[in-house]
């Protein structure tokens, strides 16, 4: 096997946004949580690229306004905002600056996320670092949809996307606060859905397999294999491969479609 490269496939991005039909989004604002690179950034692209105004809300606030700016030479409209999942006071100035600065707001990805536990059995893994994890993962994305609420609900076609993970969907070893998060985010998203469905709100996740992107750098070369063998689509998952479950379920062809989950991993988990 060859040794994987962790970071997007950037060719393969601008080939599906050369192919994107450009008023899938039209008219659509779409905040974009942990969009400065990796998933999000791919994420932020891909919604720009649909027609949609976006914002991309990150901890690295200085390297999602280069992304911005970017975006924005790209004659897209774009906006970046500092965000700290762990700060409530930071979740809800973003939530309300991003409804600002686009004029409203029609849809959340809540991609932000942190692993931290990887590597380590469960035995061996602190209490501090679960409760960051569950801090980031599970509070920050529910925080994150709380404080959006309002303005989607005020939007009429209100859209969550929440990004799970496969490694909630087959128990993956030496990962057990992030798998156990994302678990908590495919219950909350049910849960989500049943209660702001009658705002016009509809609620839906994501679970990308293992793709290579910045944040999966540290994953050992077994695990890559695993996959590998593993999925009916026998290869490496790059971003590109998610955007498309992403603009599905923040466009008006899932309109009537809440509290479900798609799996973007070729075939690991078939749920």
């Amino acid at each position: 096997m060859t040794e994987p490269k962790g970071i997007p496939d950037h060719d393969s991005l601008q080939a599906l946004l050369a192919e994107l039909p450009n008023d899938l989004l039209a008219g659509r604002r779409v905040l974009v949580t942990g969009a400065a690179r990796g998933l999000g950034l791919a994420f932020a692209k891909c919604i720009a690229a649909a027609g949609a105004s976006v914002v991309l809300a990150d901890i690295l606030a200085d390297l999602a306004e280069q992304e911005a700016m970017a975006l924005r030479d790209g004659g897209f409209d774009a906006h970046a905002l500092a965000l700290d999942l762990c700060d409530p006071a930071s979740i809800d100035t973003c939530a309300a600056e991003a409804t600002r600065l686009l004029g409203r707001l029609d849809g959340l990805v809540n991609n932000a996320a942190i692993t931290n536990s990887g590597g380590r059995d469960a035995h061996e893994l602190d209490i501090e670092t679960w409760d960051r994890v569950m801090d980031v993962n599970v509070r920050g994305t529910w925080l994150m949809s709380r404080a959006c609420q309002p303005a989607l609900a005020a939007s009429g076609r209100g859209a969550i996307v929440n990004l799970a993970s496969d490694t909630a969907l087959w128990g993956a070893p030496k990962l057990l606060a992030y798998a156990s998060s994302k678990g908590a985010v495919i219950s909350m998203t049910r849960s989500l859905s049943r209660e702001w469905g009658e705002h016009g709100i509809t609620v839906n996740a994501v679970a990308p397999g293992l793709t290579l992107v910045e944040a999966t750098e540290y994953v050992p070369m077994a695990r890559h294999q695993k996959y590998l063998e593993g999925r009916a689509i026998p290869r490496e998952q790059q971003a590109v491969d998610v955007c498309g479950a992403v603009l599905f379920a923040l466009s008006g062809l899932s309109r009537f479609v809440t509290g479900q989950l798609l799996a973007v991993n070729g075939g690991f988990v078939m749920n």
